[in-house]
């Protein structure tokens, strides 16, 4: 992917309209809708954008044009208090999730913004509906809420993890040849 140079370090003196414009534009590749025709097969899963050595100070001036814009954002989210905003970073192990919330947060007030990472199960967990602790984490209105990983897991891992679902304390009865339906 090469960088529009000279357009995307005007981020914070676009208007709103443009600035949404710009980043569909810009996140088109790495986006998927509503799933119904999402077919994985039809992503390149070693995706990386193409900078050259010379592009990585404007990369570093990207990413603060980024920041900038997305603090100024903040703060009519909070002020709104209509809308939270949920972001989820998926992905295997090693693949960046961490280091991208570092960076593409290091802006924001923090007082305005929580971080959930899941892992394993805890035995509270697994005495509670399988999306119950996904929802406890929930932002607020005008709050950004960050999952380091996600609610996918507990449909899939349990599914691959068998001794997960046996551990769910889930009357036998619910457990039926269609239960992964229901739960998708």
């Amino acid at each position: 992917m090469k960088i529009d140079k000279y357009s995307l370090l005007e981020l914070p003196k676009l208007s709103r309209k443009e600035f949404i414009e710009r980043s569909k534009k810009l996140s088109k590749r790495y986006r998927v809708g509503d799933g119904k025709n999402f077919r994985l097969n039809d992503y390149n899963t070693d995706e990386s954008p193409d900078f050259d050595k010379e592009d990585k100070p404007l990369v570093k001036e990207i990413l603060q044009s980024g920041v900038k814009t997305l603090t100024a954002m903040q703060d009519v989210l909070y002020a709104n208090d209509k809308w939270a905003l949920l972001l989820i970073f998926q992905g295997m192990d090693a693949s960046g999730k961490d280091g991208a919330i570092k960076h593409v947060m290091s802006g924001i007030n923090p007082q305005g913004c929580q971080v959930t990472s899941f892992k394993a199960p805890s035995a509270e967990d697994l005495d509670h509906d399988y999306m119950w602790r996904c929802m406890t984490h929930l932002p607020e209105r005008g709050r950004i809420g960050i999952f380091n990983r996600s609610y996918y897991e507990e449909v899939l891992i349990v599914r691959v993890h068998e001794q997960i679902l046996r551990s769910q304390s889930i009357p036998e009865k619910l457990i039926t040849n269609d239960i992964w339906q229901e739960r998708f």
